[in-house]
């Protein structure tokens, strides 16, 4: 058993046999009324996939972060997206870059590499941005606690808009904008929005409208609230919703051919197959170091390039397997 400790819920009866007699099966009725639902009006609340998305603008920051992007669209400048190397982070990543680069922007990106600069912003990775031209930085899922790399991106010349969505610090780092939901002096309803999810908002912002948006990239959204284990419940619900739609009909030559090397059928396609199938395969390249390769893969057009890269994220998520059997073997041996 790889967990010692079971914390059972305790059940509400009198909501178990309210949900049943409004049509509920016993055990879904269980399942609601130990999350606090109970009665039928909370339950369909809860369950609701197609309810109404709410305004980018109600988070924080969220106007002067549109607002410096949309002046750097104007003006013809080159714009940097740093994300991180787990699903969530690459699925921000290309979906804003992708967005972007619809719209006519110059873009760059990067994606730490694991092993040689951990986690978050560096001032390595930025001096190289900067020396590429850029003049603004966007951070998905990442860099709510770069205050020391963001003070150095202002003193070379680069402007930063942080999109994240990860606990916040007492103090904020000093960016033309930070758009996170967990911000203190924030107001936004819905704390739990993945990476992506917020970089969503950032684009609907962008673009008048969320619902073109989610059209185009509801499987990613998706892909990295499931990924990073979101609650779904609110929007996370409605994004997973509409992109499992996606996924069963991707027009992705990437992620179809990474669903037919993994055995995920897209009309079978969900939650568990992605948990358990698709995000490992892609968690993978950014745990072995080849994060390229799961970026191809979502923006391939080629669908011999798209093949090639399914058949290497499997390859890198058996080596990642391995590898991590090894160390579990070492650990063992240490215990006597």
């Amino acid at each position: 058993m790889k967990y010692g400790i079971w914390k059972v819920s305790q059940l509400e009866a009198g909501a178990v046999n309210a949900l049943v007699g409004s049509g509920y099966a016993p055990l879904a009725a269980m399942v609601l009324a130990s999350r606090g639902i109970g009665d039928d009006r909370q339950a369909r609340a809860y369950l609701d996939c197609n309810a109404p998305l709410l305004d980018p603008f109600l988070m924080t920051d969220m106007d002067k972060a549109a607002g410096r992007v949309g002046l750097a669209m104007s003006r013809g400048e080159k714009i940097a997206v740093f994300g991180d190397y787990d699903v969530d982070g690459i699925t921000s990543t290309v979906l804003l870059m992708d967005y972007l680069k619809s719209c006519g922007v110059r873009c760059l990106r990067h994606i730490p590499r694991r092993i040689e600069e951990g986690y978050g912003l560096s001032k390595e990775a930025i001096q190289g941005l900067r020396d590429q031209g850029a003049t603004l930085m966007i951070t998905v899922d990442c860099g709510i606690t770069g205050n020391e790399e963001v003070d150095f991106a202002a003193s070379i010349g680069l402007d930063v808009v942080i999109t994240d969505h990860h606990e916040c610090k007492q103090t904020l780092p000093a960016a033309v904008a930070v758009v996170d939901p967990h911000r203190c002096d924030g107001g936004y309803p819905h704390k739990n929005l993945s990476g992506v999810g917020v970089a969503f908002k950032l684009a609907s912002a962008l673009c008048g409208s969320q619902e073109t948006v989610l059209e185009e990239y509801a499987d990613m959204v998706c892909l990295g609230t499931v990924a990073d284990v979101m609650p779904l419940q609110g929007e996370n619900r409605v994004f997973v919703a509409r992109g499992l739609e996606s996924l069963a009909h991707t027009k992705r030559p990437g992620i179809a051919a990474l669903m037919a090397e993994c055995g995920c059928a897209p009309e079978a396609v969900s939650a568990s197959s992605i948990g358990f199938m698709l995000a490992p395969r892609i968690n993978a390249a950014g745990r072995m170091g080849q994060i390229d390769l799961a970026v191809e893969l979502f923006l391939t057009d080629d669908p011999d390039k798209a093949a090639e890269a399914a058949r290497g994220l499997c390859e890198l998520n058996r080596q990642r397997q391995a590898v991590e059997s090894e160390i579990y073997r070492q650990a063992v041996s240490m215990l006597p």
